[in-house]
C-alpha cells in the first residue's frame, strides 16, 4: 500500500541543508583543517559576520544548536545570583526543557503581546525589585531575553528594540537576542532592524543557521569583545565546543557570501505570505500577524481533520471553543508546488 506523502509545513528544519551549503561542504571535504574553529573558513566567516554587522571588533563563536547557544551565552552573561527576564511565550520560558534553570538562572516571565516583551513592563519589574526592601533575598533581574523574530514569528521594531536597550541601561541589565530564525526577520517586508542595529543595541545575539538553511550551527556575536571573557573555554566546559569547527565555519562562510542568507529568508517569507492569504481566504483566523515564515492559525474541527490528513503541521494549543491552533512554517525548501497543493486543499474546504 502506498502512503501519500504529506505536505511539509511542520517546521523550517525538516530538510537537510541548502544545496549550496552541501556543495561547499563536499568541495572542502578532503581539506585538512585545524580544529575547534581555528581554521581559515571559520575565520573568514567571522570576518563576513563582522562586516555584515558593521562591528569590526566583534567576537564570534560557532555553536551547534539554539538551546545550547542560549544556555551557554546566558550563563556567561549573568552572575550566579541573576535571572533572565523573558516573555511567557519565549523559547527559554517554555521550549528549552529548563536548560537555563539547569545553569542556575531563574527565568522571570512577563506577559507577552504577539510574542513580544514591552519595555514598560520590564522597567516596572526591575523597579519593583530595586524598591523591594527584601530584594537581597530575591533573584536579581540581570538580562532581558528576546528573539527576533519572536516565538510567534512577529517582529520587534527598531523603536521597540531601542526602548528595551534604554530600559536595560537604566537598570544595569544586559540585552540578549535569540536569532534562531534571524534570516526571516531580516528579509521581512516590515522589518527595520538590521544586523548593524543588533550589534549596536544588544550585548550579545546569534545568527541562526539550523533553522535558516544550514545542516546545523549558530553564530554567537559579542559586539564588544570584552563582554564575555574566556567564552571559548566556557563553551568547552559546557560541552558546546565542536572539534570539527570547520563544519560550522564553512556553512556560515557560504550563508554570508553573495547574499544567500537574505535569499533564504526572502523566499520563505514570500511562501508564508501565500499560505497566510490562502488561510484567510478560507475563513480561518490568524492568531498573530504573519510577518515572517511562521503562520499561526485556528482551525475548526472539520478543517483540522482535513488538513491533518494531508499536511504536516505543528500542534500549538487547543482553544476553549474547540478550535485547534497550529503552526505552519516555510523555509528555503518550501516548493511552489507544495504551496499550490495547500492552497488547493483550502479552496476545496470552503
Amino acid at each position: 500500500m502506498t502512503v501519500e506523502k504529506k505536505l511539509p509545513f511542520a517546521s523550517d528544519y525538516q530538510q537537510g541543508a541548502h544545496p549550496r551549503i552541501l556543495e561547499r561542504l563536499s568541495a572542502t571535504n578532503m581539506e585538512a583543517n585545524p580544529g575547534y574553529g581555528t581554521d581559515a573558513h571559520s575565520e573568514h566567516a567571522r570576518e563576513l559576520i563582522r562586516t555584515a554587522c558593521n562591528a569590526p571588533q566583534a567576537e564570534v563563536h560557532f555553536l551547534v544548536g539554539g538551546t545550547q547557544a542560549n544556555a551557554v551565552a546566558i550563563d556567561a552573561l549573568l552572575a550566579p545570583w541573576q535571572g533572565v527576564v523573558a516573555a511567557d511565550s519565549g523559547h527559554v520560558s517554555i521550549h528549552e526543557a529548563g536548560a537555563i534553570e539547569a545553569c542556575g538562572h531563574k527565568v522571570i516571565q512577563l506577559p507577552e503581546k504577539d510574542g513580544k516583551l514591552n519595555a514598560a513592563d520590564v522597567d516596572a519589574l526591575a523597579t519593583s525589585w530595586e524598591q523591594d526592601e527584601n530584594h537581597d533575598h530575591m533573584v536579581m533581574p540581570g538580562l532581558v531575553y528576546i528573539s527576533q523574530p519572536t516565538e510567534y514569528g512577529t517582529l520587534y521594531s527598531l523603536d521597540e528594540l531601542s526602548a528595551l536597550r534604554a530600559t536595560c541601561d537604566a537598570h544595569g541589565m544586559k540585552l540578549y537576542v535569540d536569532g534562531a530564525r534571524l534570516a526571516y526577520a531580516l528579509a521581512a517586508p516590515r522589518n527595520n532592524v538590521q544586523l548593524s542595529d543588533l550589534a549596536r543595541l544588544a550585548d550579545a545575539f546569534y545568527i541562526g543557521g539550523t533553522k535558516c538553511g544550514a545542516l546545523l550551527g549558530e553564530a554567537m556575536v559579542f559586539p564588544k569583545p570584552s563582554t564575555c571573557p574566556h567564552f571559548f573555554t566556557l563553551m568547552k566546559r559546557r560541552g558546546a565546543l565542536l572539534a570539527k569547527g570547520m563544519v560550522t565555519g564553512i556553512q556560515f562562510e557560504t550563508l554570508l557570501d553573495d547574499g544567500l542568507y537574505q535569499q533564504i529568508g526572502a523566499q520563505a517569507v514570500a511562501q508564508a505570505e501565500r499560505v497566510s492569504q490562502a488561510l484567510k481566504a478560507a475563513g480561518c483566523e490568524l492568531m498573530h500577524p504573519q510577518e515572517t515564515n511562521q503562520v499561526f492559525v485556528a482551525l475548526d474541527e472539520k478543517l483540522y481533520a482535513q488538513l491533518s490528513a494531508r499536511v504536516e503541521m505543528s500542534f500549538w494549543e487547543q482553544l476553549p471553543d474547540g478550535r485547534t491552533v497550529v503552526r505552519l512554517a516555510t523555509s528555503w525548501a518550501t516548493a511552489d508546488e507544495d504551496v499550490d497543493a495547500l492552497v488547493a486543499l483550502l479552496d476545496t474546504s470552503r
